[in-house]
């Protein structure tokens, strides 16, 4: 908070009360949302899974240094040579846990810009905020180096206008059922466009619902192959069953 607080004309209970809030906003969601936490940790393993080190090129790399150049040594650790080669589900990974922690922060954003508006600091406190971002702490900066997760400023403010968009035409209530379950969690498009989430997300239930309906009706018996009537599998077509009493075998 000291940190935080340096060079701030801002009374220290005011900043106090700042982080708190922060703290206990993100504390309710993943205590109200208990999928959340498993969901980043599902992600991360994945990634984690895909890490892969080109041993063979590091023993070519090893086999050209000179121990006795301490600059040629550190030119090739400066090359990324223990960085490995990502694959395109790491990709996909680290995209996921890049939105995910984006639409955190940008919920316990909106969240606190709501708490804390009776604060005559609030501004500047938030001001302090983001510059820290920008530049990033200790575990940003280790996050990066080892994953190469870097949480753009950009995709958190982009966050932060998605919940404030959802609270402004849905209430505090429909902002916060959006975290009701995974499967409706904004996307990276979402990101890019608040506006049109909700539209979008009609579409994709109305496609789920399609879905749901097709499969009860197998579940039912309701399809029973290409044509309900006289195609191949349909009752009383060629291949059907028949109570003629004929014998539709052939001969061998």
């Amino acid at each position: 908070m000291e940190e935080f607080s340096a060079g701030l004309q801002v009374d220290k209970q005011e900043v106090l009360l700042f982080l708190a809030l922060r703290e206990a906003a993100r504390m309710r969601l993943f205590a109200q949302c208990p999928w959340l936490e498993q969901d980043l940790f599902n992600a991360v393993a994945q990634y984690a899974a895909g890490i892969h080190i080109d041993m063979g090129r590091i023993e070519e790399a090893a086999s050209q240094i000179d121990p006795t150049n301490p600059e040629a040594m550190q030119e090739v650790l400066g090359e990324g040579l223990f960085t490995p080669e990502r694959t395109p589900m790491q990709d996909a990974a680290l995209r996921r846990i890049e939105t995910t922690l984006a639409l955190v922060e940008g919920w316990v954003d909106d969240v606190v810009s709501q708490a804390a508006e009776h604060l005559e600091s609030l501004p500047a406190l938030r001001e302090t905020l983001n510059r820290r971002r920008a530049t990033g702490g200790p575990a940003e900066h280790t996050f990066a180096a080892l994953v190469g997760l870097e949480l753009r400023p950009r995709r958190l403010r982009d966050a932060a206008a998605l919940w404030a968009h959802l609270r402004e035409t849905s209430g505090m209530t429909g902002r916060d059922e959006v975290w009701a379950h995974p499967d409706v969690q904004p996307t990276e498009e979402d990101l890019d466009d608040p506006q049109g989430f909700q539209a979008r997300q009609e579409e994709r239930a109305a496609e789920s619902a399609r879905i749901d309906e097709e499969l009860q009706k197998l579940l039912d018996g309701g399809y029973d192959g290409p044509s309900s009537s006289g195609g191949p599998g349909g009752s009383g077509g060629p291949g059907g069953s028949d109570d003629s009493g004929d014998d539709p075998k052939s001969s061998d």
